[in-house]
């Protein structure tokens, strides 16, 4: 593990966190980023290891990518109003698959610890996304299991979906205290508490108004002409491929649809994309976003309607309608509940409506509602949750 010194000096007893997290500490921020970042700013005291998911050695072999171990132990980035040496980064390394070396998960516990230890955090907290570090749960820490998507609604083989259904049925079970992210997982999950146990809490996602408010100019890479953009990171388990390939094709020369964010397809799937139009640009830092959602003509949600997608709760959602952009969506959870804010279309009807939009005479941007839900009112939705799993763990005493 290759680390530096944690600072010496930290108070003792100060709260600290380990995040085990589903995605990368990177420029394209997600809930977890957002979260954190507001929680630091709000606590001086409080220091986080963010445990990001191990470099994948036979995956990236697979893949045909050039395998690099993990990063190890190294301090964040730097966060306006966060002081230093308070965000540690921590990436292991997987170097067989889990049919070859059964008791992984036992042993990424194990250097999370250790990871912990050389940071200097005394007694954390746990933040689990990804319920496969459930051996964690025999450290005897406080335990927060915070749930954005359902896993074992999306298609995988059986035997990781098995895996998934235990590993998940353990933190379920244990943690102190269960967020979720969508009312979908609210109740799913929910159902699943043991009796006894405290509630689910559903602490939806958010979005900074005021950045996206903030005007910018138009993106260099954005192409001239018409455009319907999506933002977000490109997942099968999200996008419907064949629904973008039709939309593409319906514009007919009057518009480019365009996907911006990290690339999660298969080959043969970008390849379709290509062919049909579709630009792809790639992951974007958070700071650049705000632009490409103020200069589309379109802000579209061509994604799969299924258990999987009903669970979530896409921050797009709250970004969307930041920016005042008109929306067309298939009928996903969030974005058909928003009471006609968003055109909501079936998949047959989808390419129609977009292509509509893109013809018409360009719209002047809307207001943002003024019930939407900030990053920073969440997080203190969350630093309640998370005290709450101190207090549970502790028989009562935060």
């Amino acid at each position: 593990m290759s680390a530096s010194p944690a600072p010496a000096g930290v108070p003792s007893g100060a709260l600290s966190l380990v995040v085990v997290s589903l995605e990368p500490w990177d420029e394209v921020w997600r809930r977890n980023q957002y979260l954190v970042s507001e929680l630091l700013r709000g606590d001086p005291s409080l220091r986080v290891l963010f445990v990001e998911p191990p470099s994948d050695l036979t995956y990236a072999a697979l893949r045909r990518t050039t395998p690099r171990p993990g990063r190890g132990l190294r301090r964040g980035p730097e966060l306006d109003g966060v002081g230093p040496d308070r965000l540690w980064l921590y990436e292991p390394t997987k170097t067989l698959p889990r049919r070859v070396a059964p008791h992984y998960d036992e042993h990424r516990a194990a250097r999370i610890l250790r990871a912990a230890r050389h940071a200097g955090l005394e007694r954390p907290t746990l933040w689990i996304n990804d319920a496969g570090v459930a051996p964690l749960l025999d450290a005897g820490f406080p335990v927060l299991y915070d749930v954005t998507d359902d896993w074992l609604a999306a298609d995988r083989p059986p035997a990781e979906r098995d895996r998934l259904r235990r590993d998940e049925a353990a933190v379920l079970a244990r943690a102190g205290a269960v967020t979720v992210c969508s009312p979908a997982l609210a109740l799913s999950k929910g159902a699943k508490r043991p009796a006894g146990m405290p509630p689910v809490t559903l602490v939806t996602n958010g979005v900074d108004v005021e950045r996206y408010r903030t005007i910018a100019a138009r993106p260099h890479d954005l192409p001239p002409g018409r455009t319907a953009v999506y933002v977000g990171t490109l997942h099968p388990d999200r996008l419907d491929i064949t629904l973008c390939v039709a939309t593409s094709e319906a514009m007919d020369g009057d518009g480019t649809v365009v996907l911006v964010g990290p690339v999660a397809l298969d080959p043969d799937d970008v390849r379709r994309l290509r062919e049909a139009g579709v630009v792809l640009l790639g992951p974007r830092p958070r700071d650049a976003v705000p632009a490409y959602l103020q200069h589309a003509d379109v802000l579209v949600v061509p994604h799969v309607v299924d258990a999987f997608t009903d669970s979530l709760d896409p921050i797009k959602l709250y970004e969307y309608l930041a920016v005042g952009r008109p929306v067309v969506s298939t009928p996903v959870a969030g974005f058909r509940d928003t009471g006609g804010t968003v055109e909501v279309a079936k998949a047959e009807d989808f390419p129609d409506a977009v292509v509509g939009l893109v013809r018409a005479p360009r719209v002047a941007s809307g207001e943002a509602p003024g019930d939407l839900p900030t990053w920073t009112r969440q997080a203190g939705l969350f630093r309640a949750a998370l005290d709450g799993a101190r207090t549970a763990a502790t028989g009562g005493v935060a």
